[in-house]
């Protein structure tokens, strides 16, 4: 249900939810030429935020989208924090090139348009972190900068809508036999105790909770290996994880129906998953 008296920001306001409008000729809604970030908040305290941020500045350098807020997202964003009734959240926040008439070429002289909202965090429950979670596999069919976190998520929706078709959580991706990522989240496997994350280049989104998921693992003393990993190696591997801002990380457990690995969630998740919870509130 929507909360229409929540409190949002929109180019330089704080108003209510209900009041915030945008022009149907936005390019975001025409042509989905925006990018977006989303930043999870424990305790209304931001978790990693230069890292968000350095994400953002790197996918509107890529769109070649003007920073309109240089310097001044920290404090937006904690001023829309602290209007929120909740101490979890999940700050979401969009740019687009803004108002033009329609035509694919930037337009020039148009400001672009700056929208943050914040919801309650929605995290994995307990029966799901202990049980693990289903995903369905499927070729990556996308294009060729996934690296950039724009709003032009078609191909994204339809492996999310994929694996909700068949009762999942996720659709796990390869393109040309080798791990990309999932739908909404990036994919570790762990091998003989090592966990192998697939690199960060244009193929797959450079999580903030990947690079967190990893510097946790390190710290537990636990092997790394960022390399790419074959589609037989990860469906052969010990243990799958799923990464991102609202799941933290989270084993699965069932690939396309049938069990994974052992069933349930490995020794080696377990071990990273309570190292994240005590690094996150630290």
């Amino acid at each position: 249900m929507i909360d229409a008296d929540r409190i949002v920001y929109l180019n330089g306001e704080f108003l209510r939810l209900a009041d915030a409008k945008i022009s149907v000729l936005d390019r975001g809604f025409i042509y989905g030429d925006g990018v977006y970030e989303v930043v999870p908040v424990y305790g209304r305290k931001p978790f990693r935020m230069p890292q968000h941020l350095a994400r953002l500045a790197r996918t509107l350098e890529g769109v070649r989208l003007a920073d309109p807020h240089p310097g001044r997202w920290p404090a937006l964003i904690g001023e829309l924090v602290a209007r929120q009734p909740f101490d979890d959240q999940a700050v979401y926040l969009q740019i687009t090139r803004g108002v033009a008439k329609r035509d694919h070429a930037f337009p020039t002289g148009v400001a672009p348009t700056v929208f943050m909202m914040s919801n309650p965090l929605a995290l994995p429950s307990r029966d799901l972190v202990e049980r693990g979670a289903a995903v369905v596999t499927s070729e990556d069919n996308r294009w060729l900068r996934c690296d950039l976190k724009t709003t032009s998520l078609i191909g994204n929706v339809l492996m999310r809508q994929y694996a909700a078709d068949h009762d999942a959580i996720e659709t796990v991706m390869f393109r040309d036999g080798y791990l990309t990522e999932a739908s909404a989240s990036n994919v570790l496997v762990v091998r003989n105790g090592t966990v192998i994350a697939p690199p960060k280049d244009n193929l797959i989104l450079p999580g903030i909770t990947y690079d967190a998921t990893l510097e946790i693992a390190q710290a537990a003393n636990v092997p790394l290996e960022v390399r790419p990993v074959s589609r037989d190696e990860a469906m052969g591997a010990d243990e799958m994880w799923l990464s991102s801002s609202s799941k933290e990380v989270l084993a699965v457990t069932r690939v396309d129906g049938r069990a994974f690995g052992s069933g349930e969630p490995g020794p080696v998740f377990h071990r990273v998953y309570e190292a994240f919870q005590a690094r996150k509130r630290g």
